[in-house]
């Protein structure tokens, strides 16, 4: 019983190299390196030194061989067990030993007992998992940027996880995702490595689909010209999901770098569309010139004329009344966007016409209808630089809201007090 026992260790440890040598991602090198010190420290405590021992370790075949090498000595002279045999020991192995000759005899290593050997297998699966997370990030640190497709293997309300195609694991958090993707187990997505954390020695490969870089891979793939380096990605601006500007230059003056990123009729942008959960996009030549650029930036409304300030990196722009809302975009989304690709803070304002402009002289202070309009909100509108009623009447409504942080509701009430006035 004892012996079939044993056996059945030595089996359960040759069974452990091989489901590392099979499953794991380890150099043969490597893992014949953490086995063998495994090993080492084993025998180390046991006999108090490890240097006579020889361990053959092959992985391959999955198994292992333990020698112990003493020399032989007169009986009685024996001063270490450890690496000394008497001459009377020694030919009990061998008949034809003699004084000084080495011995090398096989180590039994189930005979360690069962909890030396269950030691032995959490050291290894502990030192296995260690070379796995640096396996791990050393592949993945250098990838930063770069697009990879995993197929989805579960889905939380935070994150999604997702495997690569050798099973390692990738996160994509839920403040990575663009707002209206769905994701079902077993589909595969493309996303775009975000950065890679290795807190602990527990890398962690963070992925992004939300990140401009995820779009400029996407250009890479669909437009040659961006891959050859006949085209630039100067800029790109997104609200994901929703709509993004990007700004192309072309090394080429025979290239149009929008039509070629565009394509033929959408072809080449089509793709990425679907891809972004039908996310509009606006290709816009890119230009040193920073006015033309804000011009080019705020499309498709036309501007009249711009005012900037290049120390505080703000610009004015006026336009006429009728392209002010195309300017700022549903939600004000367009002005941002612009804001966010010229990295310039952008205030429209509406081209006054001479008879608006002698009608200001009789404007009136916002200060002055605190009767009607609670103060905070005077306060907020006047932090926009609007003081007055008719300033505040001439700027579209969607930049009070926006620029002014305040409800739909409250502007149009402001709105109403201030034409009142005027109205009487």
């Amino acid at each position: 019983m004892a012996a079939r026992k044993k056996e059945d260790e030595q089996v359960s440890m040759i069974d452990t190299f091989r489901e590392f040598k099979t499953d794991k991602d380890i150099d043969r090198t490597t893992l014949v390196s953490v086995l063998e010190e495994s090993f080492r420290n084993v025998l180390a405590k046991r006999y108090g030194s490890d240097e006579n021992f020889d361990v053959i370790v092959n992985p391959d075949k999955g198994d292992f061989e333990i020698y112990r090498n003493r020399v032989v000595v007169e009986d009685g002279e024996v001063e270490d067990d450890n690496k000394q045999i008497s001459l009377t020991e020694a030919r009990k192995i061998e008949p034809d030993y003699e004084v000084g000759e080495d011995v090398s005899e096989p180590v039994d290593f189930a005979k360690f007992g069962r909890r030396a050997i269950l030691t032995l297998r959490q050291t290894l699966a502990s030192k296995i998992l260690e070379l796995e997370h640096d396996a791990l990030y050393n592949k993945y640190k250098d990838r930063v940027g770069q697009l990879i497709s995993g197929e989805v293997y579960q889905v939380w309300k935070r994150e999604v996880l997702l495997v690569d195609d050798e099973n390692n694991e990738l996160i994509l958090p839920r403040s990575e995702q663009i707002p209206r993707d769905i994701y079902r187990k077993g589909e595969t997505i493309r996303a775009v490595i975000d950065r890679v954390d290795n807190e602990n020695n527990n890398p962690k490969i963070i992925l992004s689909r939300t990140s401009p870089v995820f779009m400029e891979r996407l250009l890479e793939q669909e437009v040659p010209e961006i891959a050859d380096g006949l085209i630039a990605i100067k800029k790109i601006a997104r609200m994901p999901g929703e709509r993004a500007k990007i700004a192309v230059e072309s090394f080429d003056d025979r290239i149009d770098p929008v039509g070629a990123c565009v394509g033929v009729r959408g072809s080449r942008v089509h793709g990425i569309v679907r891809e972004l959960c039908n996310e509009n996009i606006d290709v816009i030549n890119w230009t040193a010139n920073t006015k033309l650029f804000i011009q080019r930036a705020l499309s498709p409304a036309r501007i009249t004329s711009i005012n900037l300030d290049e120390e505080n990196r703000k610009a004015d722009v006026y336009l006429q009344p009728e392209e002010v809302s195309l300017a700022i975009g549903r939600g004000g989304l367009n002005i941002k966007l612009a804001s966010m690709l010229t990295e310039y803070t952008i205030d429209v304002y509406r081209v006054v016409s001479e008879q608006e402009m002698s009608e200001q002289e009789d404007d009136v202070y916002l200060d002055q209808f605190d009767d009607e309009i609670d103060q905070w909100i005077i306060d907020a509108i006047k932090a926009i630089g609007l003081d007055t009623a008719k300033s505040v009447l001439n700027a579209p409504r969607e930049m009070l809201v926006e620029k002014a942080d305040l409800e739909e509701e409250t502007v149009d009430h402001v709105l109403d007090v201030l034409r009142r006035e005027f109205e009487n």
